[in-house]
């Protein structure tokens, strides 16, 4: 039994690593939810300035994140957490740190003759483009690690304590409401780091831009959360039929009184 529980760890942590990696990778094209649904554009007032849903692609997987901490958080609580979390933190930093090193490298002349052009013959540097798409400013990088680790840290406080209130019974109240209270904050401090603190001065937002921008951000990943509440209990269901519901129930118990 000590297998299946080790096992699946392993399984939840590959899955939270992959997602977050990715999510940090694939961030950086921002996309038009409306256009890619066929909507017209939203043009929502929010705080003087006329927004659309133009969301970083990252958002597409970080909700497989979020529902992976909280399920790590009910069977390994905040131990299993706190580990996860670190380890997908200095993943992110070496994989953000090849990338720049990779982009130091000359490129091939062939590489560069061959892919030259697209389809359509328009002309283009890959060279260029690649670095382009692969790197990121500092302040990006920076602010996108600290709104994880305050984010997790938020998520599996406040998850514990509404498991307390809850016990077994209203997963989606702790899974769904830790959630959705973390990334109110993170929402916000990756925009306020990124584009406030750290941008130069003639990129940097205005205070009121980092808020309305945020607000957006925050409106999309709260439907998204109360969307995908359904698949906590899939998951639930189905980590409960491996481990056995017995064995299931002591994991819980254990994790429920687990310290950082």
């Amino acid at each position: 039994m000590g297998n299946k529980k080790q096992n699946l760890f392993i399984i939840l942590g590959a899955v939270f690593l992959t997602n977050a990696i990715l999510a940090e990778l694939i961030g950086v094209k921002i996309f038009s939810l409306e256009e890619t649904l066929g909507w017209q554009p939203a043009n929502l007032d929010v705080f003087g300035y006329t927004l659309d849903f133009n969301l970083t692609a990252g958002v597409m997987i970080w909700p497989v994140v979020f529902i992976t901490t909280d399920i790590i958080n009910e069977y390994f609580g905040k131990a299993g957490v706190r580990k996860i979390s670190l380890i997908a933190v200095g993943c992110i930093t070496y994989a953000f740190l090849m990338i720049w090193l990779v982009t130091k490298l000359s490129p091939a002349a062939f590489w560069l003759e061959v892919n030259n052009a697209d389809p359509e013959g328009n002309y283009f540097n890959m060279n260029y483009a690649f670095n382009k798409i692969y790197t990121q400013g500092l302040g990006i990088i920076v602010g996108s690690i600290i709104a994880f680790l305050i984010g997790q840290l938020l998520d599996v406080i406040i998850f514990q304590r509404l498991r307390k209130i809850t016990g077994e019974k209203m997963i989606w109240l702790r899974a769904t409401g830790s959630t959705l209270i973390s990334q109110l904050i993170d929402s916000f401090v990756v925009l306020a780091i990124a584009f406030y603190i750290l941008a130069p001065a003639e990129n940097r937002w205005d205070f009121s831009q980092v808020i309305s921008v945020g607000s957006l951000n925050y409106i999309y990943k709260f439907i998204v959360a109360i969307a995908l509440t359904p698949v906590i209990y899939l998951g639930h269901y189905l980590i409960d039929r491996y481990l056995g519901k017995e064995e299931a129930d002591r994991i819980k118990e254990e994790a429920s009184e687990s310290r950082f």
